[in-house]
């Protein structure tokens, strides 16, 4: 592969991805601005072998300094707590959307070769039941699901209007390593090992795909090699539970007590489902290789293994 930009490569999914590709022995420079959720630590094994730049992908220079000399850009960079969204739109206005177009002038500029741009099921909307398509309307239902769905409007203009070759793909809720413990499973997971009450929105029957994130990284992987410009592709991993489902399962497995679980007022505008048609990225070659328990195993263990991280 040629030398790759992973922008929020010291984020939870971009950090997984900078260490599964330096795993292969690419050559990898990593952009990130290190707000709370990214952390340097999360490099710690790879940082003697990949470019690291701090800086901000709503920044033209830095955005053009990082790119130069790498053939191909991952994307990752964006602000994703839906309940800081509710709370105040615009961090997530400048980086996602603003952010991705910064990046996708630099890419225009230096004559990048690919631009992949990592999205979300989000941006779909709730559906009480079927599977999205990526032929689907988008109906985003937050301030965080907008900005993700206006900013893969911009990367496939850019492929139909200047001809860069964009890729857009879609995941559903990832989980696992040096995951921000402000997400469902590393909150629970965290407060279930101190004792602590585990927060659980509404009745706790809203419904998400989960998807372990190596699996999510042998998938862009593969749309690197293999996706078609213009294009977007969902990446799910099949195991849609119910939240209560998940919590009650990390429970199990950590051998606590359900009575920790405590259920709080429901979170504004909360979409009900999330499901995914992998169907198009099949073609490629990519199936998810962990099922629900598997992953949720390797990462209680890894939280376990690793309280410098959350402590």
């Amino acid at each position: 592969m040629s030398s790759v930009l992973v922008t929020g490569g010291a984020g939870f999914i971009g950090c997984n991805f900078v260490h599964f590709l330096v795993s292969e022995g690419h050559d990898v420079a990593v952009l990130d601005k290190l707000t709370y959720a990214g952390n340097m630590k999360s490099l710690e094994g790879v940082k003697n072998k990949i470019n690291f730049t701090k800086g901000d992908i709503a920044n033209r220079s830095d955005a053009e300094k990082s790119m130069k000399g790498c053939d191909i850009v991952v994307n990752f960079a964006a602000e994703t707590h839906v309940d800081r969204s509710i709370e105040d739109p615009e961090p997530f206005i400048r980086t996602n959307v603003f952010g991705t177009y910064m990046l996708l002038e630099a890419a225009r500029k230096n004559n990048t070769e690919k631009f992949i741009h990592i999205s979300t099921d989000e941006v779909y909307g709730s559906s009480d039941s079927g599977f999205f398509k990526e032929s689907d309307p988008l109906s985003p239902g937050n301030p965080y699901s907008a900005t993700k769905a206006a900013a893969e409007h911009l990367a496939l203009s850019y492929a139909n209007t200047y001809g860069i070759d964009a890729v857009v793909t879609r995941s559903s809720n990832n989980y696992g390593p040096y995951q921000n413990p402000e997400k469902l499973i590393p909150k629970m997971i965290t407060n279930a090992m101190k004792n602590r009450p585990l927060p659980v929105y509404g009745k706790g029957t809203n419904i998400r795909d989960w998807l372990f994130v190596e699996d999510n990284c042998s998938a862009i992987l593969k749309v690197i090699q293999n996706g078609k410009s213009g294009e977007v592709y969902n990446i799910g991993g099949g195991n849609e539970k119910k939240n209560t489902d998940v919590v009650k399962t990390i429970l199990r497995i950590l051998q606590k007590p359900e009575t920790l679980i405590h259920f709080v007022p429901d979170r504004p505008g909360h979409d009900f489902r999330y499901a995914l048609d992998i169907a198009k990225i099949k073609k490629l070659g990519w199936k998810p290789k962990h099922s629900f328990e598997q992953g949720l195993k390797k990462t209680i263990e890894w939280y376990a293994n690793n309280t410098w991280f959350w402590q």
